[in-house]
C-alpha cells in the first residue's frame, strides 16, 4: 500500500520547503512520502544545504520544482510555508488536509554571516519542531 503524501509548498522551493522536505523524509519517511515544490523553482539555496548539513541531513540531491498538480491531487496533507504560497497555490482538491506555517524567508536575512546563519537555523529548527509534532 502506498504511504500518504505530505507536500510542502513555498514560493521558490529553495529554502524553507527544501529544509522541510529533508526534515520530513528524516522524521516521517517511514510513514509518509514527502515532497516539496514552489510557485516557481529558484534552485536550492546553498545556505539551506549548509544548515541542513549541520544536523546531518543532506539535501543536495533534492530538486527545486514547481507544484505538480498530480502530486497535489494525491496528497493527504499540504503545508504552505509562506503567505505567497498560501495565496497563490493552485486550488487544493477537496478532502486534502491543509496547514499553513507562516515562516520568515531566511533567504532575505541580512547582516553578518553569523546573523544570517542564525535566521536559517531558527527557521530550520522551527520546521523540525513542527514536523515532529506531526508524528
Amino acid at each position: 500500500m502506498n504511504k500518504p503524501i505530505i507536500y510542502f509548498l513555498c514560493t521558490g522551493n529553495s529554502c524553507r520547503s527544501q529544509m522541510a522536505e529533508g526534515l520530513g523524509k528524516e522524521i516521517l519517511g517511514d510513514e509518509w512520502d514527502v515532497y516539496s515544490a514552489g510557485i516557481e523553482a529558484h534552485g536550492i539555496n546553498p545556505k539551506a544545504v549548509e544548515m541542513m548539513d549541520e544536523i546531518g541531513i543532506d539535501i543536495r540531491n533534492q530538486e527545486s520544482q514547481v507544484i505538480d498538480q498530480n502530486v497535489l491531487n494525491e496528497s493527504k496533507l499540504v503545508i504552505t510555508l509562506c503567505g505567497d504560497a498560501k495565496e497563490n497555490c493552485p486550488v487544493i482538491p477537496t478532502g486534502v488536509e491543509t496547514a499553513h506555517w507562516g515562516l520568515v524567508d531566511p533567504a532575505k536575512a541580512e547582516g553578518t554571516e553569523e546573523e544570517v546563519n542564525k535566521v536559517f537555523r531558527d527557521v530550520r529548527d522551527e520546521i523540525k519542531r513542527r514536523i515532529e509534532d506531526l508524528k
